[in-house]
């Protein structure tokens, strides 16, 4: 299919990375999809935020119908290709799987769902997929992450016009600019956008809402609108000598490894990454695959409390990473204005004490605390309002927020989970809205939407 024109360099870092889990072959496919047992009430299934039937599409890879196989997965989830490889299967599907007799492994659900999807689907799901008749009736998106790209795509197949609003060059959200290249690579990642887009979503980059589209502009140019804009940058500690080169926040850095062909670890030879969540364990294990001779992951809290998984941390450990736990760092130090060390504390809950545990000497310094919430864009609508924690608020079983008319998921309401999450929250979003389209009151305190004689949207009254 041809490109759309998202344009990125082709010579990156993340290109020297190879695949944590290579593709099958044709043979191991078929022996791997041989040993599943085709459960009843599957609890691989239950595990899919999704809900894909894994056993299904397994048996169809089976008896070589990769096309049936692909369709099974799409039918329940848009972003089957990414999920294929990103998706922590240890702890979801295949975590739960049931046959691993004699202590063998469990089936590799994630590795057949790529399988099929690399050699059943088409690059363009207009040819998967029909569209209902056109409804005349429009939505807004922002964000082109997975939970935009989901919503749209399954309201283009319900018949519903959908835009994108995206504030950067490259549609994707985090799948492009955020997933480990080990995992996924930017090519992977629009190249699955394309085949979404094919179905008739259109996407508008370099485009910010609040200054080049405010909130009313689109509230008026569509019927509904869906909030899907991800997190904000990232967080900082708040501690001196953390302005200036060598310090850097995570989703930046990782950004930057996977899209700017200029980008370089020349010059680093000891790297400390603050976190201990899962985007931490990543660039931990970049840095050591990029070469560089000491990487440290400090952490506020225990080992055990890490949020990070265990068999990522495992791996980043295996690979030459130090892990330093119980500390806070109170100051990065610098000499001649560049890094060239962290102070550390030792920590009790979380918390720094008085208890010196020494300097850490390194030339970069990686943030991974966290990224900010877009709390002020989502309060821009009308009704939407945002958590304590600066999530917006939703109604679970919909996606719909406080103004009837918008909807929200993905990482800006549930605070930052899986691709998959942000899948289901999109296409869950997008049955809701077409329901609304129909006429159906769908929550609490929705009223059905009627088309003004202007032709955009008002509230119909009793």
């Amino acid at each position: 299919m041809p490109s759309r024109g998202f344009d990125f360099p082709g010579d990156r870092l993340e290109k020297r990375f190879a695949e944590k889990n290579p593709p099958l072959s044709d043979t191991e496919a078929a022996r791997e999809a041989a040993r599943c047992i085709y459960c009843f009430d599957a609890p691989c299934i239950r595990e899919c935020p999704t809900s894909i039937d894994i056993p299904t599409f397994i048996r169809k890879i089976g008896n070589g119908n990769l096309r049936g196989a692909a369709h099974t997965i799409l039918s329940a989830n848009l972003l089957g290709a990414s999920c294929a490889r990103v998706c922590p299967v240890e702890v979801l599907c295949e975590g739960s799987c049931v046959y691993v007799p004699d202590g063998r492994p469990a089936i590799q659900i994630g590795r057949l769902q790529r399988y099929a999807m690399d050699h059943g689907a088409p690059g363009d799901l207009s040819q998967m997929f029909s569209r209902e008749k056109p409804s005349g009736r429009s939505v807004g998106l922002v964000g082109a992450g997975p939970a935009s790209l989901a919503c749209a795509g399954t309201l283009a197949r319900l018949g519903h016009d959908s835009v994108i609003y995206e504030r950067g060059h490259l549609p994707g959200g985090l799948n492009t600019t955020g997933i480990a290249p080990y995992k996924f690579m930017v090519e992977d990642s629009i190249r699955e956008v394309e085949s979404i887009l094919a179905l008739g979503v259109q996407i508008e980059t370099g485009v910010t809402v609040g200054r080049d589209a405010t909130a009313a502009e689109l509230l008026e140019r569509h019927d509904a609108v869906f909030l899907g804009p991800g997190l904000g940058p990232d967080s900082f500690l708040g501690v001196p000598g953390e302005d200036g080169a060598g310090v850097v926040g995570a989703v930046a850095w990782i950004e930057r490894l996977k899209t700017d062909g200029a980008f370089a670890v020349a010059g680093v030879s000891r790297a400390v990454v603050v976190g201990g969540g899962n985007t931490a364990v990543d660039v931990v294990r970049e840095l050591c695959g990029l070469g560089v001779a000491s990487v440290s992951l400090v952490y506020r809290r225990a080992a055990r409390q890490m949020k990070a998984y265990e068999h990522e941390l495992s791996a980043a450990k295996k690979e030459g990473a130090t892990v330093l736990d119980e500390v806070v760092v109170i100051e990065v130090l610098r000499e001649n204005d560049s890094v060239s060390g962290v102070h550390l504390v030792t920590a009790k809950d979380g918390r720094p004490t008085d208890r010196d545990a020494g300097i850490v000497p390194c030339d970069l310094v990686v943030l991974a605390i966290g990224q900010a919430k877009l709390e002020t864009l989502a309060t821009s609508f009308d009704g939407v309002e945002c958590d304590e924690r600066g999530r917006i608020s939703v109604d679970g079983a919909t996606g719909q927020t406080g103004n009837p008319r918008v909807f929200a998921g993905g990482d800006a309401v549930n605070g930052g989970q899986e691709v998959v999450n942000a899948v289901h929250d999109g296409q869950l979003a997008a049955r809701s809205i077409d329901r609304l389209f129909r006429g159906e009151a769908i929550g609490p305190g929705s009223e059905p939407i009627m088309l003004s004689t202007a032709g955009r949207p008002g509230v119909a009254h009793a």
